[in-house]
């Protein structure tokens, strides 16, 4: 994570985490997205992009610019289809011909039941014409000249979420960072998906995670066992506060989050409402109606 004492990389920046990976930093900072996205190009030659990132005309030249004289790009691979993620890929990929390889469109994945919420606002903003030409389903390998890529179905954060598996690395996307945690954001995000996505997670032995926002873990399992840790934390602080009686989301949230930016309270409201929606599918609380920001919540 970047220190208020250390120098952030600037947008465009390209450099080698190890042999045969390059990471360029997309001109998106954010606080959803820290620096920016991170894209990696995976391989020599015949490489992959992995998140080639927003829909930006200078990133897009400095991912051209980042590959050597004579290589190809051959494979797109978006973790997710967030526009932060996923938007630069169609144009990427009509100027190089690679194809698009995702779990599938915006609604793959996606919790069915949720579908109806609206007017929640925030939100990643999610890439609605997302197409890819080939899916990547759990398990499933993807490989290249000098690489490989096995797909690792992690819901949560989106319905179509995977990590990528690359020998004992992994392109984590969001659902496990460093610098802050993931965003579960109804209807789009689960709760309860992102916390099985996350002990799915949990017994690999991996050396380093690398996030699309920020810098590698070095120490995945440890933080992978830290969020899961700050969920069930989160949870009980919704808990303790529904003992009080009923309260909707932005209730719990605005008792609950006392030092965050007002900026950011929306985001947090989003994720009170992630829990709520999970206590009440485990039966631990009970919704007045249908779940929304309006709803009472109380506990059984």
């Amino acid at each position: 994570m970047t220190t208020p004492n250390q120098i952030a990389p600037h947008a465009g920046a390209v450099d080698r985490p190890e042999p045969g990976l390059r990471r360029v930093l997309a001109p998106n900072p954010s606080p959803m997205t820290f620096l920016g996205t991170n894209t990696y190009i995976l391989g020599q030659g015949e490489v992959a992009v992995i998140d080639p990132g927003p829909q930006d005309a200078a990133h897009m030249a400095a991912i051209i610019e980042a590959l050597e004289p004579g290589e190809r790009i051959s494979h797109i691979v978006c973790t997710h289809s967030h526009l932060d993620h996923s938007a630069l890929a169609p144009e990427l990929s009509e100027v190089t011909g690679a194809p698009i390889v995702a779990y599938g469109d915006s609604t793959a994945g996606r919790r069915e039941d949720l579908v109806g919420l609206a007017d929640l606002g925030g939100g990643e903003g999610v890439h609605l014409g997302f197409a890819p030409h080939e899916i990547l389903a759990d398990a499933a390998w993807l490989h290249g000249k000098d690489w490989s890529l096995q797909a690792i179905w992690t819901p949560g954060h989106m319905g179509n979420h995977i990590c990528l598996a690359w020998g004992d690395r992994v392109f984590s996307g969001d659902h496990v960072m460093g610098w802050a945690t993931s965003m579960v954001s109804p209807p789009d995000g689960d709760l309860g998906a992102f916390m099985e996505s996350l002990r799915k997670l949990e017994p690999r032995r991996d050396r380093v995670f690398y996030p699309a926002h920020g810098d590698p873990i070095d120490t995945p399992q440890d933080r992978v066992r830290g969020l899961l840790a700050h969920r069930k934390g989160r949870e009980a602080e919704i808990r303790a506060a529904l003992t009080s009686g009923p309260a909707t989301a932005p209730q719990l949230a605005k008792a609950i989050y006392t030092d965050i930016p007002p900026a950011l309270i929306g985001a947090a409201t989003r994720n009170v409402l992630a829990h709520l929606i999970d206590l009440t599918d485990r039966k631990l609380t009970e919704a007045e109606t249908g779940h929304g920001l309006t709803t009472e919540y109380a506990l059984r």
